[in-house]
């Protein structure tokens, strides 16, 4: 094996040298937030792993997203723009979810090996935990007006309590979390849809006269195609919730004969999946807001506490209040866990790659949930079209070049066949996704603001969406692939006498189909002296021996000079070294 160093790199660290805090070496708070998610720490099954994504989904948001969207637009826009909305978020949460859940890595590691590159995926982590903390600062807001209207509790000190809530749930991440949303989704479940079954009861001619709501619509309730874009753009704002989901579908078990069935369910129904319940949730908030107009006019028709007060009340009218905000509570400890949970992956990966330093996880949490706070003392709330119809560009466009990789570039064989998300194998920047994006968002963008009319303002996220999807296979034929993988995998050669194995066979190992060893292999990491499950291994030449993934990013000495010599040229269709069961 030729070791390739840096003359100008300091001397390799001894071994275990590197050492971690105890918040960073706690599997169970740090949840391998930087890592692959090993084979020995995926002990749920599918149904448990997709409960508690989906219990992630109780968020308000979708009520107040549809009842603005149908104030805004009338019924007829507002019902073809969520419908549509839906279908895009469906679409491409397919693949995501099954890279994830296959590979057992995060979205921030996926994107890295989806054509962004090592540094690339930077930016997107950036993007993502802003989706993170925007929806927290919007779910706290919604958990606060329930507060004031049932506690009494002023606006400013329930932000505050909003915020602090969820922290130790958060803390014991999906240890704890995974318990909480299995337990509390058949109570939830019961109490969203108890006001739809009275009204459909007591009142069923109500849902005809909806079809007639026409809001603040100029257009009243006819089709405005505007209107159909602008509330389309707001609905695709929630495009980055994938991200969420994949956070948890990252600890799916290995697909193996016995479980495929209900892995792919699970797969299915909690990654993509989780939008037919959104979509209905918006239809049920636009149905709402319409309900209760005329009681508190359309300017407070998109609080989710005033539509359910006034929904609880047409069968339990005494209680009404009281239950109203229990359910609001509890959604949004339910939701905002998760965002606060999946914040702290993202600037978790943000801060290494950028600082080399990694105090854990659980030290981001605060910093997420800080921001979040500071927007709800802002009222960011009420300028909710605003801010997620300008997000949802960004996020389109982040989302389309990483589904372009996966479905178009890696079947025509433009990119590599498997996911590779260690810094040792990466470019530092990778123009097919991460070009793609910038390009998108920058158009998108000027469209939002006008420069195209008041058309290309209302489908400014659409433009975001087909740029990114056109482009990143269009710059992968420009540069043939060269800048997916920046050196051979050649961890095999450290233990075993082949650097690579054909893309059948180790799919086959990855996915438990094999004939091998229930017990993954673990190699020993040269830094910090612990023995890491192979996917999460790299050879460094700079430290003579196997690295984890955590070590190599956070490594500052080396100047990446693996990588300075390696050969450049067409992406290495054959996938990388075997990876074991896991």
């Amino acid at each position: 094996m030729t070791e390739i160093v840096d003359k100008q790199a300091a001397p390799p660290a001894p071994p275990g040298s590197r050492t971690y805090n105890e918040w960073a070496r706690n599997d169970t708070l740090e949840d391998y937030s930087l890592r692959y998610a090993p084979k020995s720490f995926r002990r749920w099954s599918p149904y448990v792993v997709a409960t508690t994504a989906l219990g992630g989904i109780a968020y308000l948001a979708d009520f107040a997203i549809g009842g603005s969207i149908a104030v805004s637009h009338g019924f007829t826009s507002a019902m073809v723009a969520i419908l549509t909305a839906a279908v895009v978020i469906f679409l491409t949460g397919i693949p995501i979810s099954y890279y994830s859940a296959k590979y057992s890595i995060d979205m921030d590691l996926l994107t890295r090996g989806a054509g962004f590159g090592y540094l690339g995926s930077t930016l997107t982590s950036v993007i993502y935990a802003s989706f993170t903390f925007i929806f927290f600062a919007l779910e706290g807001s919604i958990m606060a007006q329930a507060l004031e209207l049932g506690l009494h509790i002023p606006l400013a000190l329930g932000y505050v309590i909003c915020s602090l809530v969820v922290l130790p749930l958060v803390v014991y991440g999906m240890t704890a979390l995974s318990r909480m949303q299995v337990w509390t989704q058949p109570v939830w479940l019961v109490l969203m849809v108890a006001p739809f079954v009275s009204i459909a009861i007591q009142e069923p001619e109500k849902f005809g006269k909806f079809t007639h709501f026409a809001g603040n619509s100029p257009t009243g309730s006819s089709l405005s195609m505007i209107g159909v874009g602008a509330g389309a753009g707001v609905a695709l704002s929630l495009i980055a919730q994938i991200g969420e989901q994949v956070d948890y579908l990252r600890f799916m078990p290995d697909k193996t004969a016995a479980n495929g069935r209900q892995w792919w369910a699970a797969v299915l129904s909690a990654g993509p999946g989780w939008v037919v319940l959104g979509a209905l949730k918006q239809i049920g908030g636009a149905f709402l807001a319409f309900y209760i107009a005329g009681s508190v006019g359309l300017g407070m028709a998109n609080e989710p506490i005033q539509q359910y007060v006034h929904g609880f009340g047409t069968f339990a009218a005494p209680v009404a209040l009281g239950l109203a905000t229990f359910f609001v509570i509890l959604s949004q400890i339910k939701i905002n866990s998760t965002n606060a949970y999946s914040g702290s992956l993202s600037w978790s990966n943000f801060f290494s790659r950028l600082t080399h330093r990694h105090p854990g996880r659980v030290v981001y949490i605060f910093l997420n949930v800080g921001i979040a706070l500071a927007l709800m003392e802002f009222g960011v709330f009420g300028f909710l079209n605003t801010v997620l119809g300008f997000y949802s560009n960004v996020a389109i466009a982040w989302i389309g070049a990483v589904v372009a990789d996966l479905v178009v570039n890696k079947p025509l064989g433009l990119s590599p066949s498997y996911i590779e998300f260690k810094r040792a194998h990466l470019h530092h920047f990778n123009p097919v996704g991460f070009g793609s994006m910038l390009i998108a968002s920058a158009v998108s963008i000027a469209a939002y603001f006008g420069a195209f009319g008041a058309y290309g303002k209302a489908f400014s996220p659409f433009v975001a969406l087909v740029l990114a999807m056109v482009l990143s296979p269009l710059f992968a034929v420009v540069t043939k692939g060269r800048y997916y993988i920046a050196r051979a995998n050649d961890l095999g050669e450290l233990d075993m006498g082949a650097a690579h194995m054909d893309e059948a066979h180790m799919d086959a190992a990855h996915m438990g189909e094999a004939h091998m060893s229930d017990t993954p292999s673990t190699l020993p990491c040269s830094v910090c002296v612990t023995a890491f499950e192979r996917p999460d291994m790299a050879n460094c030449p700079f430290h003579h021996g196997a690295v984890c993934s955590l070590c190599c990013s956070l490594e500052k000495d080396c100047h990446d000079s693996c990588k300075k010599t390696a050969p450049t040229g067409p992406v290495e269709l054959a996938a990388p070294t075997v990876r074991s069961a896991d």
